[in-house]
């Protein structure tokens, strides 16, 4: 593989173990995808002969073992990254022109898949809040190293017995996702930090922190991107109104939800002006806090009306960068320096470069920052 840079890759069932130096030999690409509102997914490429263990590691035993687990771990200077946790879903075998031209594609998703193969609808959840719910289901998956981190919502909701018993609905990864938007959260599974090891984070979708070492662009020597290009969206920003059933006269109240989280600060100093209004018709049948907090998770998806699109080299830039997390951008200018919540990220290794591509979103123009961290 490339200079300065390691592959380490485990395979097995539950528990994966280190592959053979001859898998890891063959191993022509990787390419990881992880993205904010979205499951995790991999890809490998190896070139294939008949002779190759290959036919065996892989092949036969994603026909025979139903869930084949796959660790990918990228050392880059010395720094280990666990870039993904999860599961064979597809391997796909092209024939090739001359002996020893094969390839085999094998194509996984994280360990949310896991969790969606079967259906435990009916199981009752007496007197428990959707955090408590949420804590048990992922307990369930212990097995591959899944550590829950459930945040309490704002507003805590514990059904009484005599009035309702919620009851699970369809697979796991479903119904914690339907949880989760009921109440204005998010649900994703993140590798590590050590690999084995998984967070299955329930909680509000974060926009603050340390940022990520600053996206340079057009800045000489100190330049470590070698694309980024950036758009604004000053009329698609809309203002959600959610509604409240008044327990009395079961009348509907609208409640318009403004662009204020105290978990997602704004990051430009201009926001664009709401020329929409969005209804939220299916709150009403919500309790009033969950309703609100529904309003909160979509106003904060629809005021990101700036986005950025990039490539960069992670040798060039010291190491990955990751999705999910806060980054700054130097260098294209007043109204798009400043910091980006980093949405999606797509890694992809080969012989002879390590190249990410990424997507950065915020809420308005210019910097509310005087200095971006480098």
């Amino acid at each position: 593989m490339l200079k300065g840079v390691y592959v380490t890759l485990l395979v097995g069932p539950t528990v994966p173990v280190p592959v053979p130096q001859v898998v890891v030999d063959a191993l022509t690409g990787v390419q990881v995808t992880v993205a904010a509102g979205q499951r995790s997914g991999f890809q490998l490429t190896f070139t294939l002969s008949n002779q190759s263990p290959l036919q065996t590691a892989f092949l036969l035993m994603a026909g025979q073992v139903p869930l084949l687990r796959t660790i990918i771990i990228l050392t880059i200077n010395s720094i280990p990254n666990v870039l993904m946790d999860g599961v064979i879903t597809h391997t796909e075998v092209t024939p090739g022109g001359k002996p020893g031209q094969s390839t085999l594609t094998v194509t996984g998703e994280d360990l949310t898949k896991v969790m969606d193969l079967q259906d435990f609808s009916g199981l009752p959840y007496p007197a428990m809040p959707a955090e408590v719910r949420v804590a048990l289901i992922i307990a369930k998956y212990a097995m591959f190293g899944i550590i829950p981190l459930v945040i309490p919502s704002l507003f805590i909701d514990i059904p009484i017995p005599v009035d309702r018993i919620p009851t699970h609905q369809g697979s796991d990864l479903k119904y914690v996702e339907q949880l989760a938007s009921q109440v204005g959260y998010v649900f994703y599974i993140e590798p590590g930090p050590l690999p084995g090891t998984n967070t299955a984070y329930w909680g509000p979708e974060i926009k603050f922190g340390v940022p990520q070492p600053a996206l340079n662009f057009d800045m000489d020597a100190y330049t470590n991107v070698e694309a980024l290009s950036f758009s604004y969206k000053s009329t698609e920003y809309s203002i959600p109104i959610v509604f409240i059933q008044n327990q009395l006269t079961h009348v509907p109240i609208p409640i318009p939800i403004p662009p204020i989280n105290p978990l997602q600060p704004p990051l430009g100093a201009i926001p664009p002006l709401p020329t929409s209004l969005t209804i939220l018709k299916d709150t009403a049948k919500l309790s009033p806090m969950a309703a609100i907090s529904r309003g909160l998770k979509v106003a904060g998806q629809a005021q990101d009306a700036v986005s950025g699109t990039g490539t960069l080299d992670a040798l060039h830039y010291g190491r990955l960068l990751q999705a999910r997390k806060l980054v700054g951008v130097r260098g294209v200018g007043m109204a798009f320096d400043g910091l980006y919540y980093v949405k999606a990220v797509t890694t992809t290794l080969k012989r002879n470069e390590l190249k990410q591509t990424f997507n950065l979103s915020r809420n308005g123009l210019v910097s509310i920052t005087p200095v971006v961290p480098t």
